[in-house]
């Protein structure tokens, strides 16, 4: 059985929201799109980088999918690693709808969610969840993942998507290393799900 990799792309307030480009996701009137942008830097850049490179198959909710399928197929493998990887593995979408699946090697999940995850983590060595953040608030409940790997941001912003909203159940979680800062301030986690609830204590005692 493969594992169930969550890469997520945060705020301070823990908004996900639209990071990479100012009309990726202006859902809801969203004034900061792209807020990922200024913040890259070489470190950072490593990292992510580093979570994909073992990744043979992309998890996406239907706006992410959207948003890539109308990027990655035009982008270059040459010299852009990241696009070469996109292209060439699976691609499987969760949607309630029927999404014009243009991008080669893309399948629609069926109506089972659960299920659907489950057989697609067992053909898989490591699913990578990218963006999506309505199917990760699933994933979270379901806890159907196995890692979430978190990229914290120095900024706030007071509104938009939040990462961790309405699917979250209690859960431990493990930190699998260190945190590690980048240059611009910019801090990644790691963490894998644990077994149990989160216990509780009397500090007073």
């Amino acid at each position: 059985m493969g594992l169930v990799r969550i890469e997520l792309f945060a705020t301070l307030d823990l908004v996900g929201q639209s990071p990479g480009a100012p009309d990726e996701d202006p859902d809801g009137g969203f004034e900061f799109g792209g807020w990922q942008a200024p913040l890259l830097d070489d470190v950072t850049g490593a990292q992510v980088f580093g979570s994909y490179e073992k990744t043979d198959a992309l998890l996406l909710g239907r706006r992410t999918y959207d948003i890539f399928a109308s990027y990655w197929p035009r982008q270059s493998g040459d010299g852009n690693p990241i696009a070469a990887l996109f292209n060439r593995i699976p691609k499987y979408v969760a949607s309630r709808g029927t999404p014009a699946l243009t991008w080669a090697g893309s399948t629609q999940l069926g109506p089972d969610l659960a299920a659907a995850v489950r057989e697609v983590r067992d053909r898989h060595e490591q699913v990578s969840v990218v963006g999506s953040l309505d199917l990760v608030q699933s994933l979270l409940r379901e806890r159907l993942f196995d890692r979430l790997d978190l990229w914290l941001h120095p900024i706030t912003l007071g509104s938009g998507k939040k990462v961790l909203a309405g699917g979250v159940v209690p859960s431990n979680l493990t930190l699998l290393e260190p945190p590690s800062a980048g240059p611009q301030g910019t801090v990644l986690l790691r963490y894998a799900l644990a077994e149990g609830t989160p216990a509780t204590g009397d500090m007073t005692a």
